[in-house]
């Protein structure tokens, strides 16, 4: 499968690779795609898949809290890199945008059943 932008599956898998990453410490954006195209081998994530993934990400950190430094993505002498803030409340928030996303999931999953359900033979 190939992970397109906008996609709630491929958001979840880079929620929870963020999830993992070490806070106070830039991890450049190719290094995200290198470990999520390992963790998912039937997948096929590319930069910009990723990167809208963290975009949307860092707008939900921004519109929660008001401030741009709980996730930041900046141009480093490599490439875009991702630091997330070194605060408690970053492990618990992602929790939840994880669980948000994972609800998106079940919908679309939930939709898709209901137009596929349709087209019993038996």
């Amino acid at each position: 499968m190939v992970a397109e932008p906008g996609d709630p599956f491929a958001a979840l898998r880079v929620l929870e690779l963020v999830a993992q990453v070490e806070a106070g410490r830039p991890v450049l954006l190719d290094d995200l795609v290198a470990s999520l195209n390992a963790r998912y081998l039937d997948w096929a994530f590319d930069r910009s898949v990723v990167a809208a993934a963290l975009v949307g990400l860092q707008a939900n950190w921004m519109a929660d809290f008001r401030n741009a430094s709980g996730i930041v993505l900046e141009e480093s002498p490599y490439g875009p890199a991702l630091t997330l803030e070194r605060t408690a409340r970053l492990a618990a928030w992602i929790v939840g945008q994880a669980q948000r996303t994972a609800a998106e999931c079940r919908r679309e999953l939930a939709q898709f059943s209901r137009r596929e359900g349709g087209n019993r033979s038996g």
